[in-house]
């Protein structure tokens, strides 16, 4: 499916998870992103998932959901299952006490963007999204001083810590 969704989102190409990631990714032992799977009610047949993880709002001080992707297959949309899908990562935010529940939509994704405003979401048109990968990635991270070098304070362990620079 997520194959699908990227074929839909006129990006084939840079779908490039393997199952190997996706499984340990999703699976470990903490995992770092999470997914729901919507059945089809008749058989038990997958019709759409929607993969999550969380993040943190500095402002509110609680972590929230970031949705990275919703798909319900052609065939199956219109029957509830995005719904459902979002309704239940909601639950999760106000169970949990996260504060925020956020996503990006393709600018022309016109269906999902009625989809999600007839929900009551809000576009966030004030903010624009930036992305760095590939070789400004690479160049950038070439100029950050290494670890242990003068002006740096590590905590403990490698995740989860902080450090100042």
């Amino acid at each position: 499916m997520i194959r699908e969704l990227a074929e839909y989102e006129r990006a084939l190409e840079h779908a490039r998870a393997t199952e190997e990631q996706l499984r340990d990714a999703l699976f470990r032992e903490n995992p770092a992103v999470f997914a729901l799977v919507a059945e089809d009610d008749a058989g038990g047949e997958p019709v759409g998932f929607a993969l999550w993880f969380l993040n943190y709002s500095t402002w509110t001080g609680t972590h929230g959901v970031y949705l990275e992707d919703l798909y319900v297959r052609p065939h199956a949309r219109g029957d509830g299952h995005g719904k459902a899908l979002l309704a239940e990562l909601a639950r999760v935010c106000v169970e949990r006490g996260y504060e925020r529940f956020q996503w990006w939509v393709l600018n022309w994704n016109e269906p999902g963007i009625g989809f999600y405003k007839a929900l009551g979401a809000e576009p966030m048109d004030e903010w624009t999204v930036f992305r760095l990968s590939g070789e400004p990635l690479r160049a950038l991270a070439a100029g950050a001083e290494a670890p242990g070098s003068a002006g740096e304070s590590a905590a403990p362990g490698t995740s989860g810590g902080s450090r100042t620079l």
